[in-house]
């Protein structure tokens, strides 16, 4: 194997790597203590769990809570068998599907501890993931609070009314006072069990799913053995229950209107008695007469009430007179807020994934056997308890009619005393189970470090107890007991798990319709419309039930969300979000290649081409703030850079480079993507960079680069020919240039600037110069400055119609700018003009003589041209051409147009023939400075260079005068050289045009509008 040497030992071995799989436990795990395990004792191995101890039974036992006992008959009796049964459909069907799209989660792979979030997070992300998470940790925490109430309710209505230290527990306000009391202490000696320890809370929830399996049991023996003989009766006043306190006459039921009776004395006075108690006759009904009594029929249909009326009926109910009134409003999505929470706590088994032998095979099978188990225990209970007992008395919530009674208790068999007892301890059980699984998960939650402001909690004690995350778990289930009303709370709580499994089953169908390569589970009965579908009933069902409850559930979820994103969350799980947000990048780019985009909707799509420093961090770092500032946040930008030598040798330097590039833009807000090139020359890096940077419709349209500073003092002519090497392939690709002069002095993006953006208009070129300050101004330091236009105008053009033609312009424009129109005069070449032309030309052959020489006296011949005189010889302003190698005699249209470069004509180009200088192009001046030096020296100036100077000399004047307190000068950068021969001149005029200015930006279009007067 000598020939994979080198492999084998930078990769391992095919043995090793099998090894690793086969011990394999998990692959991304979440930072565990004890959240979900615990670990074995030395020298003992942990017993792992099956399908039935691990998930079968604990599933059981989260689903069959207290609203199995307290009101399952309640719902019943007033939404009617029918639509009880599509409440149960609805309900049941949401969880079973919910449980396909989560098996399939589950065998996609290894689960190691980490459970039902780890699922969902490492499926759809950090941000989803922790929002998802937090929803599911205070469904979890609410629903602690809510088997509490419960727990109080069954032992203070049913159990014990005498322990009501407020007085009558059938008056609302004593039992929901006596509900908080009892409930606090309840939840108090139930985190101190949790915090003691969770082998207790194991060894309880043992008996308190044999209390549920007994109970439910007791029930159904109950269901069939009910006869009319053998039951609770109820009386009736006319069509109207009434209560056991009105029936009974000292302890002894009587139901009669005899005058002696409790009846007769609430309803008469002075032998005077209301009109309904007259005009009917009292009746006893059997409360519970058996499948056998034909009451199915007449409880078919609901009876939903108002709050306030008596129950069953419309009319408005009085309790003084015995008559069972609604304590709230019933109705079809009540009612479904209210039932669901019954059929949640499928993911019990999902969250003992640590403790599974094969928690791919067990939870799937574990958790849909546990769904069609209670799935028919709460089908049938809903025809059994239509067809076994009377309606009123279903609708009797809390008993009223039968002393207080439970309801399901005087079903059963063969005491009522099973249930109360059983039901009351497998409460706390649940309860129990809720508070022990909830700070849990916020611990592992606040581990992973998706959510900083939770990272306080994911701290735990010596023995493993996550004892901050209970205290907070403890204070939210106090606030759902303050609340007390049971009715009041569950809704909240199928808010949250709704919204949990919703997202469950999005994660699911993402990854299907997705095809990640990673989606292979072994569950193969799933698929993505049952996702879809699962997902359409979790979002219906919450506007359903509560639309105002669901809104704060997203808002929730949203909040949660921004945040995880707005930190950054640096997670990389590998989530089916980032596969759906390739494929929608991929049908973007795709439309955006269809065509070009309108002048309506050009905006500048920036490249910026970022030097670096020799430890690889940014030389201007401030070219990214400006970046920022002239793009907020919209649309494309590229920060990027080259890095010269061979790619094989800088590639670790080309990462840390790119590293540095993302730290820049994160740190001045850029909106964009950073990259680094690795080239042996880094002109031709750059022109790469210019031509392949983006990718598709995603282009750059516009490149800003620095300006080379120092390039004067710098012997090496890479100074500024990477420059202008990268301005001359801008401009052969048609994109804008933006040139920055003086970036350390641009303004961070927390400055406020206040004073005037100048913009001087010398020639036409698209409108770039329009649209770029405008767009600064949309950022808050640019926002407080005035605009101001400026253009050239000469001695034939009309100044007075140019003012008036800008100033329309601007207005069609819909830009507000200060419009100035200045005359700049062919006035004579000045002496000192003459003499940086002849400085200019001295420099550049002496640069030429070095090249071939190697001479090293560039000082000396400096100082010694500095000392030179120069007669004040006048020389008259030309129209100043581009460089050509065509003579003036074949000058085309085009180029015509150009000779007026610092003229603006809004209507049709007036073109000026050339003057006639009684010469031809390229002939010297008749200028005899008084030199003493040869060769170099006795250089005479071109004609054209003198031009080209007196017009950067004289426009840099002008805008000295006029803007030299501008927060900044946005000018035209004038076309660059075509022959090398002609670069170090361009770098002196450009250095001339802008020298006393603070900052500057050179901007050259791209060829095309970039703005219209058009809406």
């Amino acid at each position: 194997m000598e020939l994979y040497a080198d492999d084998l030992h930078e990769r391992g071995k095919i043995s090793q790597i099998l090894n690793r799989i086969a011990n394999y436990q998990g692959g991304v795990e979440p930072n565990i203590s004890e959240n979900y395990q615990s670990s074995p004792k030395k020298g003992f191995e942990q017993v792992k769990l099956g399908t039935l101890l691990g998930v079968y039974l604990p599933t059981i036992q989260n689903i069959f809570g207290v609203l199995l006992f307290i009101r399952m008959t309640w719902i019943v009796g007033m939404a009617g068998s029918i639509e009880s049964m599509g409440i149960v459909v609805i309900c049941c069907c949401t969880t079973f599907l919910t449980a396909i799209s989560m098996s399939a989660i589950a065998t996609n792979g290894v689960v190691p501890g980490g459970g039902s979030y780890f699922m969902i997070s490492r499926s759809l992300g950090p941000e989803f993931g922790g929002a998802v998470g937090v929803l599911f940790y205070l469904g979890t925490s609410v629903a602690s609070s809510m088997y509490i109430i419960g727990s109080v309710e069954i032992l203070v209505k049913f159990i014990a009314p005498a322990l009501s230290i407020f007085g009558d527990v059938n008056e609302e306000a004593n039992a929901f006072n006596a509900y908080r009391i009892y409930g606090t202490g309840i939840l108090i000696i139930l985190a101190l069990i949790v915090f003691i320890g969770v082998r207790f809370v194991s060894k309880f929830a043992a008996l308190s799913l044999a209390c549920v399996i007994l109970s439910i049991l007791c029930i159904y023996i109950g269901i069939f053995a009910a006869t009319e003989d053998d039951n609770v009766k109820i009386c009736y006043l006319g069509d109207r229950l009434l209560t056991s306190a009105i029936a009974e006459t000292n302890g002894v039921f009587t139901c009669s209107k005899d005058n002696y009776t409790t009846l007769y004395n609430t309803h008469c006075f002075n032998n005077t008695c209301d009109d309904y108690f007259n005009e009917h006759t009292t009746r006893v009904v059997d409360g519970i007469p058996g499948l056998s009594s034909g009451v199915f029929h007449a409880n078919l249909h609901n009876r939903y009430t108002e709050e306030g009326k008596i129950i069953g009926t419309e009319d408005r109910g009085k309790r003084a007179y015995g008559e069972i009134v609604a304590d709230i409003t019933s109705s079809f999505m009540v009612l479904l807020a209210i039932y669901f929470p019954s059929v949640t706590g499928i993911m019990a088994g999902s969250n003992r994934s640590g403790d599974l032998a094969d928690a791919s095979r067990s939870i799937p099978t574990g958790t849909i056997a546990a769904i069609l188990t209670t799935s028919a225990v709460y089908v049938t209970s809903v025809l059994f308890f239509a067809g076994t007992i009377e309606g009123d008395l279903l609708r009797d919530k809390f008993g009223e009619s039968i002393n207080g009674g439970l309801v399901v208790a005087k079903l059963a068999w063969p005491n009522e005393w099973v249930i109360l007892i059983g039901s009351f301890l497998s409460t706390l059980g649940a309860g129990l189970q809720s508070l022990t699984g909830a700070p849990r998960l916020l611990q592992a939650i606040a581990s992973d470090g998706v959510i900083p402001f939770l990272n306080v909690f994911g701290v735990t004690t010596k023995r493993g107890e996550p004892f901050r995350a209970l205290l907070l778990t403890a204070l939210i289930s106090e606030l759902g007991i303050l609340v007390a009303n049971l009715d009041m709370v569950a809704p909240i709580i199928t808010m949250f798990f709704l919204m949990c499994y919703g997202f469950v089953n999005m994660a699911c169908a993402l990854q299907t319709l997705l095809r990640t390569p990673s989606w292979r589970p072994r569950f193969k009965f799933y698929h993505w419309i049952l996702s879809l579908l699962g997902l359409a009933l979790c979002v219906t069902l919450m506007f359903i039930s509560s639309w105002y409850y669901a809104l704060v559930a997203i808002g929730v979820a949203v909040c949660i969300y921004k945040y995880i994103e707005y930190k950054g969350a640096e997670k990389e799980w590998g989530d089916g979000i980032r596969g759906l947000a390739m494929s929608a990048a991929r049908y973007s780019l795709l439309r955006l290649q269809q065509g070009t985009p309108h002048t309506k909707n050009w905006r500048p799509q920036l490249l910026v081409l970022m030097k670096l420093e020799d430890d690889l961090s940014p030389k201007y770092p401030q070219m990214a703030a400006f970046a920022s500032q002239l793009k907020a946040g919209k649309g494309l930008t590229l920060v990027n850079s080259v890095i010269e030598g061979k790619y094989m040798e800088r590639f670790n330097d080309a990462q840390t480079a790119k590293q540095k590039l993302n730290k820049t833009i994160e740190q001045f807000g850029v909106k964009g993507f950073a990259d680094v090139l690795v080239s042996e020359n880094v002109a031709v890096g750059m022109c790469h960079m210019i031509q392949n940077a983006g990718l598709g419709g995603l282009r750059h349209n516009t490149v800003m680069i620095g300006w080379p500073y120092g390039w004067r003092h710098d012997h090496n002519e890479r100074s500024y020919k990477v420059f202008l090497e990268a301005v001359k392939n801008i401009n052969s690709g048609q994109m804008a240039l933006l040139a920055v002069k003086g970036i350390n002095l641009f303004p961070s993006s927390n400055e406020k600037l206040k004073g005037t953006i100048d913009v001087w208009w010398i020639v036409h070129d698209g409108g770039m110069l329009m649209l770029l300050p405008f767009l600064l101004k949309q950022h808050k330091t640019w926002k407080h400055c005035r605009l101001r236009v400026f253009t050239v105008a000469q001695l034939e053009d009309n100044t007075i119609q140019m003012k008036k033609d800008l100033e329309m312009f601007m207005y069609q424009l819909r830009i507000e700018a200060e419009v100035h129109v200045l005359e700049m005069s062919n006035s004579d070449i000045s002496a000192y003009t003459y003499e940086r032309t002849l400085m200019m030309e001295q420099r550049t052959e002496m640069l030429k003589q070095m090249k071939k020489q190697n001479v090293k006296e560039v000082q000396s011949i400096v100082d010694q041209s500095r000392v030179t005189t120069v007669s004040p010889t006048k020389i008259q302003l030309e129209p100043v051409q581009e460089e050509s190698q065509q003579g003036p005699e074949s000058t085309t249209d085009e180029e015509k147009l150009e000779i007026h470069q610092y003229t603006f004509t809004p209507g049709a180009a007036k073109v000026r023939p050339p003057v006639s200088n009684n010469g031809k192009a390229g002939d010297y001046l008749q200028i005899k400075p008084d030199s003493s030096y040869n060769g170099v020296h006795n250089k005479k100036p071109d004609k054209k260079n003198i031009r080209r100077m007196h017009t950067a000399v004289r426009l840099n004047e002008v805008i000295i005068e006029k803007s030299h307190e501008a927060q900044l000068v946005i000018l035209n950068l004038p076309a660059p050289p075509k022959t090398e021969a002609g670069e170090l001149n361009f770098m002196e005029y450009l250095e001339v045009l802008t020298e006393g200015l603070d900052r500057v930006l050179m901007v050259r279009g791209c060829g095309n509008e970039v703005i219209t007067i058009y809406s």
